[in-house]
């Protein structure tokens, strides 16, 4: 198991850049979801569709990989207005007060599985941090071959209890117990920034075109 493993990941990383990387999170591929359950009848979800962050990631030493991540919560939306503003509402995430969350890796492991890493890490919601472990999968390890620059992709997932961050309101009738789901592609940081500046300047260049 441990050679068909080492093999596994071997061809994993053969056509890959295999070197520590600064990579920047893309905020437009990057988002996730909260699940609850609803009296056990449903399954809610709401939606967080912009993630921020870095990640220092090394595919030949995964363990030594870390991440810092931001996700500005005004982004959060169920599709439901009215749910929406109660999430919003100081009986729950309090936007006003704690607009953001936040995870800083402390520990990434690997597993038997040449794609599947744990990170523990600190998660602060609602002004509250407490440790959470992710189980992630790298989905790959390539080329972004829109911008050619080295990219990596992941899927990260948890359980969490909401009580733990002060998100305990109408418990046990809507579950305690959460689920988080976050998809992420992230590009080498130095490249990501200068086509940026040049998307911007290029941007800017035609609006000024049209005066």
């Amino acid at each position: 198991m441990i050679r068909r493993t080492a093999f596994a990941l071997a061809l994993a990383l053969a056509t890959c850049p295999l070197w520590a990387a600064t990579y920047t999170l893309e905020p437009n591929h990057s988002m996730g979801t909260i699940r609850w359950s609803h009296l056990d009848f449903a399954n809610p979800t709401a939606q967080f569709t912009r993630v921020e962050g870095t990640l220092e990631f090394d595919p030949a030493n995964p363990r030594m990989s870390s991440v810092m991540v931001t996700i500005p919560l005004a982004n959060l939306s169920s599709g439901i207005p009215d749910l929406d503003e109660n999430l919003r509402s100081p009986a729950f995430f309090d936007l006003a007060k704690y607009p953001t969350a936040t995870f800083k890796s402390t520990k990434v492991e690997t597993t038997g599985m040449a794609n599947q890493l744990k990170v523990t890490g600190n998660l602060t919601v609602h002004g509250v941090t407490k440790p959470v472990t992710l189980d992630v999968t790298i989905n790959k390890i390539g080329e972004n071959p829109r911008l050619e620059l080295p990219a990596v992709g992941f899927e990260a997932m948890a359980k969490l209890k909401r009580s733990d961050f002060g998100l305990g309101k109408f418990v046990p009738q809507v579950s305690d117990e959460v689920t988080l789901h976050i998809t992420t592609q992230a590009d080498e940081a130095k490249g990501y920034a200068a086509y940026l500046k040049k998307d911007a300047e290029e941007e800017a260049a035609a609006k000024a075109g049209k005066k």
